[in-house]
């Protein structure tokens, strides 16, 4: 049709916004190659004698080994009050980081909830110039963090990135489903996660030591980010807004048609405007559904609860755990070059995003799921018998490292994007918006709980600390295949039957039309 060819200005358009997914990929990697560094220099600032900073460093980067305090090298045997002060100094630090980690997951939280209203009153366009003034204030304080207190700046800068990414995670998937062609909805809504696991990518190699992730130069790293808040401002005041906005927000018919010409290339657009007039009648028939009513009204809780139960799976599998700390992981399995194999893990992550994107269509969305979920759990299983075994098998350590490449792939092909758009088809016009504002909050709570959590179990459970993860994707693997309906291919009215097998008192709610899978963002 010709009307859903690719134009330039479309091509562009889908570019710069992702350039917004980018980012949140970025961030949710950067952190990682250089942790060492960054740990070393905290107790620089915080005046840690440089023997603490040793044990802090061991501690804070070989989680899960256990930490002897060896005698100073032509001293007599630390006191206890010598060894007590060794103690607080590594509580500190390993505080501190996992404030610097997880806070990063707090300011996406608190966003998440405002991406769809910023988007609403201003306009897709200026909602993402008005985020990117938050993403350049978070990159210039982590920028500057050398000067300063570090660890203060770069916690705060973290979480003020997670306030851009949280809005971004709404807004990009929100603007590329408006302003592709409908058949090409799938196709363009799906690079936002791919920009995702591209940023993690690229984050991890300019993060390698000869590049920048040493110790005159981690600081750029983490302020690197500002470059690409200003060249994507500079590029959206050459993109249309979104002609749907336009239309159904606004009224605003012109306009609408002027954007959708520059966006389609000139042809004739009275299809879309007729496509968008009868989306805007049907949005003004249905009533919006706030929050609570979701969990209050019997029509709508299976749903929700099952939505917020694959949010929750997606993020208690573990995945944030090696997103954030694979590094170190590595370095425990005994690689000589974990900074390399986490690039690896990043590499293949990018790889079965590109591949998901083919098979989420053809396949169907609940034996996909499920079949992540499994290979999830024997992944994880095999990671922590490598770990167990390391110290009577030197070979284990590759067996653990096969398993942390396949536990990502298994992640990607399934638990990865199938949540979102999952939650997206459960709901109709009215209570959708409000679904998924509660489904992203829970995703980037969980992101939290995981980010400032997983220090602390790993030392506890030491090795043994995926076998955990591998009970809790057994639990959420029995609890998809029994109560999650399939959606692929089914009308909104046919999802709300399936719902309403398992709880017959349940209302039946209004028909509307399943929305297109838009691809919304994963944090990984």
């Amino acid at each position: 049709m010709t009307e859903d060819k690719i134009t330039g200005t479309l091509v562009f358009t889908v570019f710069t916004a992702v350039l917004g997914s980018f980012q949140f990929g970025y961030d949710i990697g950067v952190i990682n190659a250089p942790q060492e560094v960054i740990i070393s220099h905290y107790g620089y600032i915080l005046g840690i004698p440089l023997d603490d900073r040793k044990a802090t460093n061991n501690y804070t980067i070989n989680s899960t080994k256990e930490i002897t305090t060896a005698p100073y090298l032509g001293d007599s045997i630390p006191t206890p009050l010598a060894e007590e002060e060794t103690t607080a100094s590594t509580s500190l630090i390993t505080m501190l980081w996992s404030l610097s980690v997880s806070s990063f997951a707090v300011g996406g939280m608190i966003a998440s909830f405002f991406g769809g209203w910023l988007g609403d009153h201003l306009g897709r366009i200026k909602a993402m110039l008005v985020a990117n003034i938050l993403s350049l204030v978070g990159a210039l304080l982590m920028g500057f963090s050398k000067l300063g207190p570090s660890h203060i700046l770069i916690i705060s800068g973290r979480s003020i990135s997670g306030l851009y990414c949280g809005l971004i995670s709404g807004l990009v998937p929100m603007y590329i489903g408006e302003i592709a062609p409908t058949t090409l909805r799938g196709a363009l809504g799906t690079l936002h996660q791919l920009a995702i696991v591209t940023g993690i990518l690229i984050s991890q190699i300019v993060g390698l030591n000869f590049i920048l992730g040493n110790h005159e130069r981690w600081h750029i790293l983490l302020g690197l980010s500002a470059v690409r808040a200003i060249i994507q401002s500079l590029l959206l005041f050459f993109c249309p807004e979104s002609p749907r906005y336009l239309y159904i927000k606004l009224d605003e018919e012109v306009k609408a048609k002027k954007s959708l010409k520059r966006l389609r290339g000139g042809v004739d657009v009275t299809k879309d405007i007729t496509e968008m007039r009868k989306e805007k009648e049907e949005a003004s028939s249905e009533q919006k559904v706030s929050i609570i009513q979701l969990f209050t009204n019997s029509s709508y809780r299976q749903p929700i609860l099952v939505a917020l139960m694959l949010h929750v799976a997606q993020q208690f599998s573990g995945i944030n755990g090696i997103f954030y700390y694979s590094t170190s992981i590595f370095q425990t399995a005994g690689i000589s070059q974990p900074v390399y194999a986490t690039i690896g893990v990043g590499a293949i992550n990018m790889v079965f995003t590109a591949l998901s994107v083919f098979l989420v269509e053809k396949a169907g969305r609940r034996s996909l799921f499920l079949i992540g979920m499994s290979g999830m759990f024997v992944c994880a299983i095999f990671m922590s018998l490598g770990l167990i075994l390391l110290d009577k098998l030197a070979w284990m350590s590759y067996v653990s490292m096969v398993a942390i490449f396949l536990f990502v792939s298994f992640f990607e092909i399934g638990p990865g994007p199938i949540p979102w758009f999952m939650v997206a088809e459960f709901f109709s016009q009215g209570p959708r918006p409000a679904a998924l504002a509660i489904a992203a909050f829970s995703n980037w709570t969980c992101n939290f709980i995981v980010a400032l959590c997983f220090q602390y179990i790993a030392k506890f459970c030491g090795p043994y600390v995926f076998f955990l993860f591998a009970g809790v994707v057994l639990a959420f693997t029995l609890f998809t295949f029994f109560k999650v309906p399939e959606t692929k291919g089914k009308s909104f009215e046919e999802i709300a039957a399936e719902f309403r097998k398992k709880s017959s008192s349940a209302k039946v709610p209004k028909a509307a039309v399943e929305m297109e899978f838009l691809g919304a963002t994963e944090t990984v």
